[in-house]
This record gives structure tokens, sequence and C-alpha cells, in this order.
């Protein structure tokens, strides 16, 4: 039984899509318990994650390396951690490692899933049926509960997200956006999981080209690793747009602007909450537009919506019924990548359509 007052270590995962889906945990257990005050314990990329999350007190950023056990860091770690006085740690990875520290801390209440074995470091130890809970989101919120609840008791809320507009201001400025009347389209072309999540760049540049041509401005956002992506997006962008100087030309398309790798995860968050529409793979960005609310087409090939579906009414699942689809690969095995392929730019303008 979790006191009237407790304090709360949430040990986070390590993606920044689950980060988003861990967002109703917080907020059913402040419902819950009002008085209670929730820290979260998470790596430094997914930490602005947290710190745009109405519940979370405070972010501590774990500067553990993926990988070694680093026992003695952990132990230290622990050590710091044990002076604040948690009641109670939520440890949502499923691995040994991630429950050593609570337990080190000497935390009283230690909750979780079994995991790889954590029976000695976990004393409220949940047994995860998938069957009960497909989604991610509703395995996070169900520790929120006591054990033996059951899918019928768990209200799990949407994730929800609050942008810092003076950050987004910032940003816009130090990238040269122009705030003006015209709708801004935001690209998310990544997916950190491997090639197979990613719809062809040639797509995206068709898209874009569509958007321009209605008065959109295009942002493309991601990591440094996007990259190569955005890069032949903008390629195939500009071979295809008209130059303005030419007869006969009088429309000055809005820009397209590439961003990835301009920013950190936090001002990403914050510039796709500027968004007319966002149009995403299954990444964690997707998981952030669902969670700011802004109308959000995502695009399905080797992934199931049914584990870790966008989570938003106004979000539209992008995808073709192909029998080898979902695969969960990294890289499609059967190399003609049609799931994403003949997934065509026409099909996702009508789902851009569709939420307007």
């Amino acid at each position: 039984m979790i006191s009237p007052d407790p304090r709360i270590l949430i040990i986070a995962p390590s993606w920044v899509g689950d980060a988003v889906l861990a967002e109703p945990l917080t907020a059913l257990l402040k419902e819950r318990y009002p008085r209670c005050v929730i820290d979260v314990f998470a790596p430094s990329w997914c930490a602005p994650v947290y710190a745009r999350m109405r519940y979370v007190h405070r972010v501590i950023e774990n500067p553990l390396p993926h990988g070694p056990l680093n026992w003695r860091r952990r132990k230290a770690l622990a050590k710091d951690l044990a002076v604040v006085g948690y009641t109670h740690a939520f440890v949502l990875p499923n691995s040994w490692k991630s429950a050593l520290i609570p337990y080190f801390a000497r935390i009283p209440q230690r909750i979780g899933y079994i995991g790889e074995a954590r029976f000695g470091l976990l004393n409220d130890r949940r047994t995860l049926r998938p069957e009960m809970f497909p989604r991610l989101v509703d395995r996070f919120a169900a520790l929120a509960y006591p054990a033996d609840a059951t899918p019928d008791k768990i209200k799990t809320p949407m994730p929800a997200l609050a942008p810092q507009q003076d950050s987004q201001r910032a940003v816009r400025d130090a990238l040269h956006l122009s705030v003006s009347p015209a709708p801004v389209a935001v690209f998310c072309p990544g997916a950190e999981y491997g090639p197979a999540k990613r719809w062809p760049p040639e797509h995206f540049a068709e898209l874009a080209l569509r958007l321009m041509g209605e008065g959109f401005a295009v942002w493309l956002v991601g990591s440094p690793k996007d990259r190569p992506i955005t890069n032949q997006i903008v390629a195939a962008v500009r071979s295809n747009t008209p130059d303005s100087d030419a007869p006969g030309d009088h429309v000055l398309r809005p820009p397209l602007h590439d961003l990835v790798g301009r920013t950190d995860l936090g001002a990403a968050v914050d510039l796709i909450s500027a968004a007319r529409v966002v149009v995403s793979n299954d990444s964690g960005l997707m998981h952030i537009a669902a969670a700011l609310g802004i109308p959000l087409v995502a695009l399905f090939g080797s992934s199931s919506p049914t584990y870790t579906p966008p989570l938003s009414p106004h979000a539209r699942i992008a995808r073709i019924d192909i029998e080898c689809s979902p695969c969960f690969k990294r890289e499609c095995p059967r190399k003609h990548f049609k799931c994403m392929r003949e997934l065509t730019p026409q099909m996702v303008y009508q789902h851009i359509v569709a939420l307007r």
C-alpha cells in the first residue's frame, strides 16, 4: 500500500518512444496520490522528454553507459539517491541491471515486472501477461494499480507533453525560422531501430512538394544519424522544384528546412508543437507528436501499431496490408520493402486531408 505522501523514483526506459509511453504512469500516480513527489532517473538523451511531463518534479540523468555493469558506480549512485528518502521505485526496463540501483538504495517498495529473473531485487514483482496487456503503455500504467488488477480496471490516459514556448521561440530565432502565416508540416524521416521502419526518401520528397505547393513550409526534424536520409529528401525536392526566376513561374514556394542534427531533443519537441501536421515513421518523434496533440500521420511497415500505436485522437495510421508485415526486422528480410515502398505519397496525403 502506497503511503499518502510517497516519494517516488521511476527508473526510466532508454528509448524515447517508451519514455513518452511512460507518461500515463506518472499521471495515474499523481491522480491516485495527489501529494506524491515523482522523480525520474533517465538516460540523458531521454531527459528532455521527462522535463516536459506535467507531474515530474525532477529528472536525474543516468550517467551510466549502456552495456557495462559498473558495479561500484551503481552503488555510488544508489548512495546519493538513498539520501532523498524515496519510498517507492517503479522499474520500467525489464533488465536485471536496471533494478540494481533501487535495491542498493534500499528503497522500501520496488515495483516492476519480473523480467530477467529479478526476484531478489524487486519486492512487488509483477508477472507480465502480454495477452492481457498487448500495448506497452498499458503495461506501464498497470504498475500504478495493485498486482491483481485486470485490464478492465486499468484506465490508461493519453500521454501528454507540455512544450516550452520560450524554448520554441529561441530555437526558431537561432535557426532563422520565420514566424509567418504559412502552416508548418513537420516530417520525421528517421527511425532508430533500422531502415525497415523508414518510408523511402523519395516518397517524403514527393509529399513535401505537394504540401509546399499548397503553401506549407516543411521542416525535417531528427537526429544527426538521419542526415543521409534528409540529404536525399532535400536533393529530390530541389531537383523537382522550378527555378523561382524562371519565366512564367510567379509562385515563390515556402521553404524546406532541414533541421536534422541542428537541435537537441528538447528543442525538437518544442518545434514539433508548432506544426499543423506531422508525418512520421514509427519512432520516438512519432510518439512525441501524438503526446503534443498535433495532427499526425504515422507510417507503419515492419512494425505493428498494436504494441506501440500513436496514442492521440488526432493521429491516423498509414499502412498497407501485406502478408509479411509486420515482420519486426531491422531490414526487409525479403528485400522487396513493399510495406513502405507501396505505401504511396498519395495514400499518405489522403490521411492528411482527413485530418483537416
